[in-house]
């Protein structure tokens, strides 16, 4: 032991790592050292007394430390799935593959940047601000223009059309003209016959600034009073009466912080402008939104809607990040091709796509809440703070579903949320997987931990107890609760995890290792389905039949990977009574179906698959006095029978989704989906290593239109979660990380930024979808499913915090309550342990590690 305290000595002192240190994460940093030199320690004098074969030496320390020096294993991972058989005659409800499965993992599915361009075309390069708030005082392009190969470079002033754009306020430029207000905000746009020559001559532009002071966080927006004039809130009951009355037998109050998250699509965004005869343009998009960019592309370029067409064969992957944020480097490259008359194309590096297009919304939240003895709710007050950024964008709508979801799963008789959004210095944040709804979420799901460790009753009992009822419960909202299945799912996921007898080995597990401890939680769901803003819920379809028997469906939502093309197919062969094979989804385009809302919230089965319905439906319609006169056709005969007796083949659906109000009325959403999940951990207190050991999931997903892709859209859900959650943290040059230069993005690429990977997932997954669910209100009683399971990936975190507090416990800290910001990454876990490692560093027990937020 005195050999282990002067080898720890020696460490503290000769590790000297400053406050200010590039990289951060400095306490962490010194306790790792500290920690190797222990595991290195232990591990030595346990090979000793291996050595000595059971005669001589023998290693001085307790048993349960061998968990120090436990070597990594991960086995193979494995998973099981459960859901229900529909009968074979049935295209609806089979688990089909992905359509353009085989053509994505061959690597022949082409994006927008393979498409072959022609011999004309020219490549962009953006010139962007290196200062996160600043006066323009000059811009000097000589350099690039006698750069080789550059054709152009153009700024503000060649704009033909309109130089001001913004989805919902008209705030944002296509190029800055005066003054940037963050760091990669566009200036200018360089041309050039190749890539190289193009990004050569963007450097080349000088740009002369005046700094600005810059805000780069919630607390330094409160802290200047620096917001967009937008306070949403919603009220139930009375929560001042109730704290003034004393019936509640516990208060709490403090503050939550949730960082954000990088989309991290495999495909950056993309787009090629190309001008036509006659003032026409086509634009090739990687865009969850292609009418937008119909839209905006003509405004900046001063052309009618009906010249712009915008097309989108499939994204490689967009979780919201390809809704809006992609609109002003579209209008970018439409300018130089406007006025060269030559094709433009460029794609983002990784690097540009992090530090320019916006990530999820940061969030802070002030919470006071009451509750009795037993652990029932009785009052909250909530102040939610997200971080907008540098743009209103789509953040209003982002902080609105952050508040219609603030209650979680749970009775909340008096309840106030109340939202603002802080104007900040980063570039503006925007829809990710969830769209604020996890973020409310996880202000619920904290604050059934906190309860649970104020009257010292187990997590999962203080949830069941405040759980939602089935029928009749009306929510904040005013929205009353119909076919709530939370229950359902809740009670089905612990008897599938066998959660009592798991709960106790765990508990046994964690009495006999000191150094390695063992998590389980469980958590439950509910997701609002529907845009909150009521416009949005329409869709458009228009399918074409052929002499040949064959369909062609053409519909308003983008395919991005989720399996939307496939779902609609099944829909519409299911409905002509053709097989699957016989039906094609070539792209989106705005001359096929205009108006089209993004494919976002969810909701772009329900919108199209129903519009699709409609037009299948008018079709059959026309057929069926054909196929009265003619028993025993098939569908090929049927149909060229009603093109000789010249019956129209091609229609048009629609479809608007009924009584809804959005946001600030009593049914925001179209119905709820639910889930439940359970996750076990094991942590290496150590190093704040861990690994999900086992995870299991029940979804309320209604009648599956195709299970196994809504098993796919669960299980990546839920490792997208997770990584939120536990893994991926956004470092930004604010106040709280100096050591960044201000307004830069550190963790811009996958050296920094961690998303998950396959050595990150559950080592057995076990997901089960919830039988006999039909849903009434939405095609073939389906359910939405892409971002519901979201949420269920914090189960990871609520598991590794159980082991925290194991750790806590062995550490002589006791069992109370404490914050973990989220994500809980390896930093966190490792600090929050507690044990004389971090201690000798000086590192408090309630230690709050710095985050972006």
């Amino acid at each position: 032991n005195d050999t282990l305290e002067a080898a720890l000595a020696s460490v503290h002192k000769d590790v000297v790592i400053a406050d200010n240190a590039p990289g951060g994460k400095v306490e962490y940093r010194r306790s790792l050292a500290a920690s190797f030199t222990f595991k290195f320690f232990l591990s030595t004098a346990y090979a000793l007394e291996a050595d000595a074969g059971g005669s001589g030496f023998k290693a001085q320390f307790p048993n349960e430390f061998r968990s120090a020096v436990k070597p990594y294993d991960r086995p193979h991972a494995h998973g099981v799935q459960f859901f229900a058989k529909v009968e074979p005659d049935q295209v609806v409800g089979q688990p089909y593959r992905h359509m353009a499965a085989d053509l994505q993992v061959c690597g022949e599915a082409k994006y927008c940047d393979d498409i072959e361009l022609t011999p004309n075309t020219l490549y962009a390069a953006l010139v962007t601000s290196s200062k996160p708030h600043a006066r323009l005082i000059k811009v000097d392009a000589a350099r690039a223009l006698a750069s080789p190969g550059v054709q152009g470079f153009f700024s503000a002033k060649d704009v033909p059309g309109t130089n001001v754009i913004g989805v919902i306020k008209h705030d944002e430029e296509v190029f800055a003209s005066e003054v940037v207000t963050c760091v990669g905000q566009v200036i200018g746009v360089v041309v050039a016959e190749t890539e190289a020559q193009a990004r050569r001559g963007a450097k080349l532009v000088e740009v002369t600034y005046e700094e600005l002071p810059a805000i780069m966080s919630c607390e330094e927006a409160v802290e200047a009073g620096s917001f967009y004039d937008y306070h949403p809130q919603l009220i139930k009951g009375d929560v001042d009466a109730v704290f003034a009355s004393g019936e509640c037998d516990h208060v709490v109050e403090g503050v939550y912080k949730v960082g954000g998250q990088e989309h991290f699509y495999l495909e950056t965004q993309a787009a090629y402008v190309i001008p036509q005869e006659h003032d026409e343009w086509l634009a090739f998009s990687s865009t969850q939104a292609p009418a937008k960019h119909q839209k905006w592309i003509a405004n900046v370029l001063g052309v009618p809607y009906h010249k712009v067409v915008s097309k989108t064969k499939r994204l490689g992957g967009g979780f919201g990040g390809k809704e809006s944020r992609t609109i002003f480097t579209h209008c970018a490259i439409a300018v130089p091709a406007y006025h060269l008359r030559r094709p433009v194309r460029m794609a983002l590096d990784r690097d540009e796509d992090m530090q320019m297009t916006g990530q999820r919304h940061a969030f802070l939240c002030r919470y006071k809440a009451g509750f009795s003895r037993e652990g029932a709710l009785r009052a909250l007050d909530l102040h939610f703070y997200n971080n907008a950024g540098n743009s209103w964008d789509l953040s209003h709508s982002v902080l609105d579903r952050a508040l219609l979801h603030s209650d979680g799963c749970y009775v909340t008789p008096n309840m106030r949320a109340v939202g603002h959004l802080c104007k900040t210095h980063q570039a503006s944040n925007t829809a990710f997987r969830g769209f604020g709804g996890p973020q409310g979420l996880m202000v619920a799901e904290f604050l059934m931990d906190e309860i649970a460790r104020t009257v010292g009753r187990p997590a999962h009992v203080i949830r069941d107890l405040n759980m939602q009822p089935r029928q009749g419960y009306v929510t904040h909202t005013g929205m009353t609760m119909e076919d709530n299945r939370i229950r359902d799912c809740w009670d089905k996921v612990l008897e599938q995890a066998d959660y009592q007898n798991r709960l106790a080995a765990v508990e046994e597990y964690n009495k006999v290792n000191r150094w390695r401890k063992r998590g389980l939680a469980a958590m439950p769901t509910k997701f609002g389905i529907s845009f909150t803003t009521v416009f949005l819920n329409q869709g458009g379809a228009l399918v074409h039949v052929y002499w040949d028997g064959t369909v062609l469906v053409s519909h308003g939502g983008v395919e991005m990977g989720q399996g939307l093309h496939t779902k609609v197919a099944q829909i519409a062969a299911q409905a002509l009574g053709v097989s699957l094979d016989k039906v094609f989804i070539s792209e989106t385009s705005t001359d096929k179906v205009p108006n089209a809302s993004p494919t976002a919230a969810s909701a772009s089965t329900d919108l199209y698959g129903a519009a699709t319905l409609d037009a299948c439906r008018q079709i059959n319609e026309r057929l069926a006095p054909i196929r009265a006169a003619n028993p025993g056709k098939t569908f090929t005969e049927i149909v060229n029978l009603a093109y000789v007796a010249r019956i129209d083949l091609s229609a048009h659906g629609f479809y608007s989704t009924p009584d809804i109000t959005g946001f600030g009325g009593n049914r925001p959403f179209n119905y709820c989906t639910y889930g439940a999940a359970v996750s076990e951990v094991e942590l290496d207190t150590l190093t704040g290593d861990f690994q999900v050991l086992r995870t299991d999931i029940v979804m309320d997903v209604g009648n599956p239109i195709n299970p196994a892709i809504d098993i796919g859209q669960v299980e990546g859900a839920f490792v997208q979660g997770m990584g939120w959650a536990c893994l991926e943290e956004l470092i930004w040059g604010d106040k709280q990380h100096s050591w960044v230069r201000p307004g830069q993005l550190f963790t811009r690429g996958p050296g920094t930024y961690k998303i998950p990977t396959a050595n990150d997932i559950p080592l057995d997954f076990r997901v089960s979808l919830l039988q006999n669910a039909p849903n009434k209100r939405a095609v073939h009683s389906s359910k939405a499913i892409g971002e519901p399971p979201f949420q269920l990936g914090c189960a990871v975190l609520f598991a590794l915090k159980e082991a925290v507090y194991a750790a806590r416990h062995d550490a002589g800290l006791g069992g109370g309550y404490f914050v973990l910001d989220l994500p809980a990454t390896p930093e966190r876990l490792r600090l929050l342990c507690g044990d004389k490692l971090v201690q000798d560093l000086g590192v408090a027990p309630d230690v709050r590690p710095k985050i972006s937020c």
